[in-house]
């Protein structure tokens, strides 16, 4: 596609596009593939042209906790497309068809796929997708385009990490940002070798300082805090690791068929239009069924290790249950950790060689995204995007141009906003929203070239 130099000295490609993409993890690839289906049934002048810009080099989705033997949490059935389109050729059962693995997994008799497969399977799709996604290039402004006093379309600006220190400028008639999590650690605390987040626990196990190490500390108490632990309990059988929660106990996910309606698609518009104190407690509710849980099969496994350690007398597996961590000074070769216990109020001091934080994430915000364009935007009384059901984000009256979002909407949509379950029903809602607002536009010029 040819490319021209705009007033300001940056490459502007010569195409306006119907969807300009910021991100390309599972949300966004579902949305692509959603789109390719459609082009492949319509006409060209029917077609939605598309770019995805995405910072990593290649695709990638928490790779640094593809930790081996680790299972999803969710039915192989909740992937990319099955929910919205059960005959794709992009399906999860597509992909094991093309890997010679249909039969061997169906008679491993798993619902659920492991997170390494699953992973495999999103770069499988990725690689399929007609349209164009430009990686290692990072958004660092999204512009308004201003035509008679309205908002007719939106530049998205991206740094590209090639070395020529030109900025990429991508025009579309709709932005859809789905930038997904960010790690989540105190405020106060800084990265180091010694301390870090456990989204980069498979990249971190090959260093020299976590090699050498003889003593762990992790802090959390949901799925990969234990998924942490048990991973360098057992990958270092030599030293010690301290798992540190402010619960009892790890508690288990509330997996039960009744309760996982809550993420099911039919679920979104009935939260959507609840009032908002029914809203916040169906999320109290049914907290427990993602945050601050853990696999049963995975709470079993932690408690034997620790009741044989108990038996044989040789502790590597500390337990530090209804305590906080309350201060961290880190040293040149160990981290001295205060830890209190809750009950007593009693402080103990650990001295560790990584502490590692398993505090889990938050989404990323879309605003700070969306930059110049966040003005455009309307928000509630606690800053968080409105937007409506089709994940369109509600703008200023002379905004003639969509923008969506996926993944910071729990508020208004639910629980599975920032989770797999519902990606391949969004992904339709998006595209019938944009196709209809398409058709809209295309009568409103019509009438108006009549009138």
């Amino acid at each position: 596609m040819d490319e021209q130099e705009t007033e300001s000295g940056r490459t502007l490609s010569g195409a306006v596009y119907d969807v300009v993409g910021i991100g390309f993890g599972p949300a966004n690839l579902a949305l692509a593939i959603a789109i390719d289906e459609h082009n492949r049934s319509v006409e060209p002048a029917g077609q939605v042209s598309y770019v995805f810009v995405e910072k990593q080099t290649k695709f990638g989705w928490h790779k640094g906790m593809l930790i081996e033997d680790a299972q999803m949490q969710i039915s192989f059935l909740k992937d990319l497309v099955t929910l919205r389109n059960p005959v794709s050729d992009l399906s999860f059962v597509s992909f094991l068809a093309d890997n010679d693995r249909l039969v061997d997994f169906t008679n491993h008799q798993r619902l659920f796929p492991s997170r390494l497969e699953f992973h495999r399977y999103l770069e499988w799709a990725s690689a399929r997708i007609a349209g164009d996604v430009r990686y290692g290039s990072l958004v660092t402004d999204v512009r308004p385009v201003v035509e008679d006093g309205d908002v007719v379309a939106l530049d998205v600006v991206a740094t590209t990490e090639d070395g020529s220190g030109t900025d990429a400028v991508f025009r579309g008639r709709n932005v859809v940002v789905a930038t997904g999590l960010t790690p989540s650690m105190p405020a106060a605390m800084s990265e180091s070798d010694r301390i870090w987040h456990n989204g980069q626990l498979m990249d971190r196990l090959s260093s020299e300082t976590v090699r050498s190490a003889s003593k762990f500390m992790v802090v959390g108490a949901g799925q990969s805090a234990a998924e942490t632990v048990e991973c360098l309990h057992r990958r270092f059988p030599e030293a010690e690791v301290h798992s540190v929660f402010s619960r009892f106990g790890f508690s288990p996910a509330d997996d039960s068929p009744f309760a996982n309606g809550i993420f099911d698609p039919a679920t979104v518009p009935v939260f959507f239009n609840a009032p908002a104190e029914i809203k916040e407690m169906l999320l109290d509710y049914h907290r427990n069924t993602n945050y601050s849980v853990v696999d049963t099969d995975l709470i079993r496994s932690l408690y034997a290790s620790h009741y044989q350690e108990k038996v044989s007398g040789q502790r590597r597996l500390h337990l530090l249950n209804m305590s906080k961590v309350t201060a961290v000074l880190p040293g040149y070769d160990s981290v001295q950790v205060e830890v209190q216990y809750l009950p007593s109020g009693d402080v103990t001091s650990v001295d560790v060689d990584v502490l590692v934080y398993a505090t889990g994430y938050r989404p990323a915000d879309p605003l700070r995204v969306l930059g110049q364009a966040a003005e455009l935007c309307k928000c509630d009384s606690e800053n968080r995007l409105r937007t409506e059901l089709n994940y369109r984000v509600a703008t200023a009256a002379n905004v003639r141009c969509g923008i969506y979002v996926q993944g910071p909407t729990e508020h208004s949509h639910g629980l599975a906003s920032s989770l797999l379950s519902n990606v391949a029903v969004r992904a339709g809602d998006i595209l019938s929203s944009l196709l209809a607002e398409r058709v809209s536009s295309e009568s409103l010029e019509a009438f108006s070239s009549h009138g």
